[in-house]
């Protein structure tokens, strides 16, 4: 079947850039318009729905990009260069340092890539599509998703109807009006989704988007530049964590690990087919391997040191017995899981005989709390994470998004807001896993909180702002203090091909 190319139509008028969308292609079946006028007469609902489906499972399994831009320009993450390795043009390093500028690949790439999901989204809602109920509920949580992050990372949203003139530029939501916009897909979709099952499910349902309205909602005072939350926005959250409470999902009591499996638990919310090797791989050495993938690691990621000593244990060691709660995991030193540690892995590594492992050239494989910086690093430099472990897949295809952990923590910190206290809430997940109870909680216990239950997990970067503190200073970050960074710069190209934005401060 011959394929159409949309880019002539679709690139400029988006607004999503001139490059990183060459695969912008949909079957001549599916989409039809008009050769001269342009004319959209619909897409085929299904097909397209599948299509989005996919282009969103791509997206989540990536490393770079999304996940890069959410957790490397944090404190949870850097990615070192270690000889020539992992240099890439400093790409990794720029995010840590908070250097990056409108060229940044992951900053282009990322605006491309959820611009294009909520045009296709809103091709499968329009009427011309002839879309089922369901297909338009679902369509507009994946539109609502993908406008989330567009608002969450860059603070204003090209929208183009998909009947407009072609020649006509897209609008260009303000961080207020994208909110509102996404509120709205939301609460429209959730009466047409079904209900989730046990353990999740791969597909929008009604608890997915109520998790996602409670994270727009809490973020809320943020996008629209208040600073205070609203009482009325925090009841909300509560009301809707209560609903999905009430719908069967709970915090997991078994092994804190277990929930990054495929395995059926109580807290997965909305999960995604996306393999997890890379968030196996990226930190791992290179001689730390598995049956099916003997290739070993690929030795980057890393964490801080300030980080890990967020978490109960010692401070300097991380085997069996080091007075460690669960989320900080272990090293095994008889060779157990693989030889594989789970969580935060330093100091000695072991293979899975027991055997203490040496790097390539013949050094103990020690993994340091500290690295001389993001430049001249060896292969032993840096604390690693690993939160999916190969011994249930080297690039198993179950990756975790949204969990009920999440929503009770965001339930809590509504209730924070809202003047109550929240310290038997947070101690209540404490004790499942493995934490002493905390005194009181406030602002900082809830931050911490959330690191050491969601690191990883795409989420730190957006609670470090809600917190004010994305721009506090931490090792090895060059630029500390600049509030202009809690926004990334518009692409360039994007600039170019619309004239209707506006770059965003400081860049």
């Amino acid at each position: 079947m011959r394929k159409m190319n949309l880019k002539p139509i679709l690139l400029g008028l988006l607004a999503i850039g001139i490059t990183g969308c060459t695969d912008l292609e949909i079957e001549e079946t599916d989409s039809k318009f008009g050769s001269q006028s342009g004319e959209f007469t619909g897409v085929d609902a299904t097909g397209a729905l599948d299509n989005v489906y996919n282009d969103v499972r791509g997206q989540l399994e990536n490393q770079a990009d999304l996940y890069a831009m959410a957790e490397v320009s944090t404190d949870e993450f850097l990615v070192p260069t270690r000889g020539t390795d992992w240099g890439d043009n400093g790409v990794w390093r720029t995010l840590h340092s908070h250097t990056w500028d409108a060229n940044h690949q992951f900053v282009r790439a990322v605006w491309n890539n959820m611009n294009r999901n909520v045009f296709n989204a809103s091709a499968i809602i329009d009427e011309k599509s002839s879309p089922t109920p369901q297909q338009v509920a679902e369509a507009k949580f994946l539109r609502a998703y993908s406008m989330f992050w567009v608002n969450d990372l860059y603070g204003q949203v090209p929208f183009r109807d998909v009947n407009s003139d072609n020649n006509e530029l897209p609008v260009i939501y303000n961080r207020t009006e994208a909110t509102d916009f996404i509120i709205r897909d939301l609460e429209e979709a959730i009466p047409g989704l079904p209900a989730a099952q046990a353990g999740g499910s791969n597909l929008a349902t009604a608890e997915a988007a109520k998790f996602l309205l409670a994270k727009v909602l809490l973020n809320k005072h943020i996008y629209t530049g208040t600073g205070t939350p609203d009482g009325a926005d925090m009841n909300r959250v509560v009301a809707l964590v209560d609903e999905i409470e009430g719908a069967g999902f709970s915090l997991h009591e078994g092994d804190y690990f277990e929930l990054f499996t495929d395995a059926v638990d109580t807290e997965t919310i909305w999960y995604t087919t996306s393999s997890v090797g890379n968030l196996m791989w990226n930190g791992l050495h290179y001689k730390q391997n598995s049956p099916d993938n003997e290739g070993g690691g690929w030795n980057g990621f890393s964490t801080l040191a300030e980080f890990y000593d967020l978490f109960e244990g010692d401070p300097n060691t991380n085997v069996p017995g080091s007075g460690q709660e669960d989320r900080r995991g272990f090293v095994p030193t008889d060779g157990s899981n693989l030889g594989i540690g789970y969580g935060f892995l330093i100091g000695q590594q072991y293979d899975q005989d027991g055997n203490a492992m040496t790097d390539r050239p013949g050094n103990p494989l020690i993994f340091t709390k500290e690295l001389p910086g993001l430049l001249g690093n060896d292969e032993r430099d840096g604390i690693r994470v690993i939160k999916y472990h190969p011994e249930n897949g080297a690039f198993a295809g179950h990756k975790v998004i949204f969990r009920f952990a999440d929503a009770y923590l965001m339930r809590a910190e509504a209730q924070w807001y809202l003047g109550n206290d929240i310290t038997s809430d947070v101690n209540a997940l404490r004790a499942l896993r493995g934490a002493s109870a905390l005194s009181s909680v406030g602002a900082q216990e809830l931050l911490d909180e959330r690191g050491r239950e969601f690191y990883a997990e795409f989420w730190r970067r957006n609670d470090l702002i809600r917190f004010g503190q994305f721009t506090a200073p931490w090792s090895y970050k060059e630029i500390s203090g600049d509030e202009t960074k809690v926004l990334y710069p518009i692409p360039v190209a994007a600039l170019t091909s619309n004239p209707n934005l506006v770059q965003n401060p400081g860049y």
